[in-house]
């Protein structure tokens, strides 16, 4: 929607910065609770069904069959390393000359500029964090404690699980916390026959089904919003018409436009948020129109920053006044610092010589998931933490070639099945440290005239440890279970790719080691809220966007009700 000339035109109730996960949420709670609410993107518009260009298209209706060509890879050598930048979905990605940045130290940074964001492109795995995630940092000392414990996000986590739709089963398991699940689809035998393997052989391992955000038996809330069942075409990253999977675009955006509350802004490059010196407080936001360059104002009474991870870290060490010269909130110095990661480095493989007589068919947007074992209740190696784990199983199937003329042709339709093989990748745990930071340059700028973000993130000692513990564990695992074949890998990839970066703005109990409190408000400024990644205090093992829609949807709730009260 358009928004006027007028300073009275540009002020609302509420301002979010961003439209991705964590932003959708924080619009749809704002707007639901009455408050005249503006979204700002800084990317283009993208309409559920009507902006999803490839989301119907065949295989051979794509020049390049899928693929990439030489001449894309060449010139985005970062963004071309993930898995959905193809030729399906790569309109969804901010290619590399479009928003630089300066690697300090090797990093991949992976970003959607749209409305939507990357919820358009996540892997949709969801997972709750339990306490034992939240107390890790006061446990061992690294970071700082968590200013909130399980307890305090358990009935958010609910409350977006329900609206969200997420399949998974009720596993009973201490570090992982059961939700509001629709049905699961099925794992495959080789999976259940490893799950039924690891129960009987360990007592603190289990394989379970990986929960996911995906409508396998839609509720009545679901068709409200006019979604439908996940087809199990998985083609996610191109948009899903059916709205099968949740995004900000099937889902939370639209149903705060119904409210009549929403204006949505695209285009609009945040520069800064305006803190007035007398009232003590955040007045609004300066926008860089992405289009036509100049410079506007809008104003709000309370503001959600929610432009992902570092993105937000950029915003805030922008926003400098007389009272906050090192960026928006920074008394504590941390801003821009102790940011981690989730370590995806290592892979095992294997092949399963069993179950012959079986195939699969069809696809479905999960598989197995293998929670964190490793130093929940108790330190128990010499490395921090943990890490948890993907595991799925598959049978490919091609022709066998044989002969010429008719023959070929003949062999060339017989479909032949190949092995079972299985495969896991980890998902790590990094420890937050002040030298992993973000920085503004101080003399070079982007075509926005924002400075150049400095990311100079590494892995460390503790990461080379567990990546060889996974690699050692599993290995283990497999050949007790009977695989063979079995190869593991350290890709040595740079941090980003996980595309689960978080910290830099990070939660905490004192105002003198951390910039926001319990409730997501700056500590110094208590009208802005930050929900998004750049909020975490530690990483944990789990995907990470439920826990940001929860504590959106907890700050939304919060900051309405200090509203009120005439508190903000």
């Amino acid at each position: 929607m358009a928004t006027g000339n007028s300073a009275e035109q540009r002020t609302f109730d509420a301002i979010v910065i961003g439209s991705g996960i964590s932003g959708g949420w924080a619009a749809k709670e704002l707007t639901e609770r009455g408050l005249k609410t503006l979204v700002l993107e800084r990317g283009r518009d993208v309409q559920h069904l009507k902006d999803y260009p490839t989301t119907l298209k065949m295989p051979w209706e794509f020049e390049h069959g899928g693929e990439l060509t030489a001449a894309v890879r060449e010139a985005n050598p970062v963004v071309s390393k993930c898995y959905a930048f193809r030729e399906d979905a790569m309109h969804f990605f901010v290619k590399d000359n479009e928003h630089p940045y300066v690697q300090d130290k090797p990093f991949d940074w992976i970003r959607g500029y749209q409305v939507g964001g990357k919820s358009l492109l996540w892997a949709r795995q969801t997972q709750r964090w339990s306490n034992y995630d939240f107390e890790g940092p006061a446990r061992d000392g690294f970071a700082v404690d968590w200013p909130i414990r399980y307890d305090d996000l358990a009935p958010w986590y609910s409350h977006v699980e329900k609206f969200a739709g997420i399949s998974g089963n009720k596993d009973g398991l201490p570090q992982l916390p059961d939700g509001e699940f629709l049905p699961p689809t099925e794992l495959s035998c080789v999976e259940n026959y490893f799950r039924d393997f690891v129960k009987k052989s360990y007592k603190d391992r289990h394989v379970i089904y990986g929960r996911c955000a995906h409508l396998t038996e839609p509720q009545q809330i679901h068709l409200d919003q006019g979604r439908g069942q996940c087809q199990n075409r998985n083609l996610c990253q191109r948009g899903c018409p059916f709205g099968g999977y949740f995004s900000s675009n099937s889902s939370t955006l639209p149903w705060a436009a119904r409210t009549g509350n929403l204006t949505l802004r695209p285009h609009s490059v945040v520069h800064s948020l305006i803190y007035d010196e007398q009232k003590g407080k955040a007045t609004g936001v300066r926008v860089i129109d992405a289009n036509t360059h100049e410079s506007v104002e809008f104003f709000a009474r309370v503001i959600f920053v929610n432009a992902a991870a570092l993105n937000t870290n950029l915003i805030l060490l922008n926003s400098t006044s007389s009272r906050f010269p090192d960026g928006l909130g920074n008394d504590s110095g941390v801003l821009g610092k102790f940011v981690a990661f989730h370590n995806y480095r290592a892979r095992i493989s294997a092949t399963y010589e069993g179950f012959e007589d079986t195939i699969t068919e069809g696809g479905r947007p999960t598989s197995a998931y293998i929670p964190r074992f490793r130093n929940v209740f108790k330190q128990e190696t010499n490395f921090l933490r943990g890490y948890a784990a993907g595991f799925g199983a598959w049978r490919g199937k091609g022709p066998r070639p044989a002969g010429i003329g008719e023959a070929l042709k003949s062999s060339l339709a017989d479909m032949h099945y190949g092995p079972w093989q299985v495969g896991s990748h980890m998902m790590g745990e990094t420890i937050p440290k002040a030298s992993n930071q973000v920085t503004l340059d101080t003399s070079r700028k982007d075509e926005w005239g924002m400075p150049l973000l400095h990311v100079d993130i590494s892995y460390d000692e503790n990461d080379d440890k567990m990546t060889r513990d996974f690699i050692e564990q599993f290995t283990e695992m497999y050949e007790k279970a009977g695989f063979t074949n079995i190869q593991s890998s350290d890709s040595k990839q740079a941090p980003g790719l996980d595309i689960h970066e978080m910290g830099g703005a990070r939660m905490g109990k004192d105002p003198k080691t951390s910039i926001l409190n319990k409730w997501n408000q700056i500590h110094a400024c208590l009208n802005v809220f930050v929900t998004d990644g750049a909020a975490m205090t530690s990483t944990s093992t789990q995907n990470p966007s439920l826990t940001y829609m929860a504590l959106a949807a907890r700050a939304a709730d919060y900051a309405v009700g200090e509203l009120k009260k005439g508190n903000l």
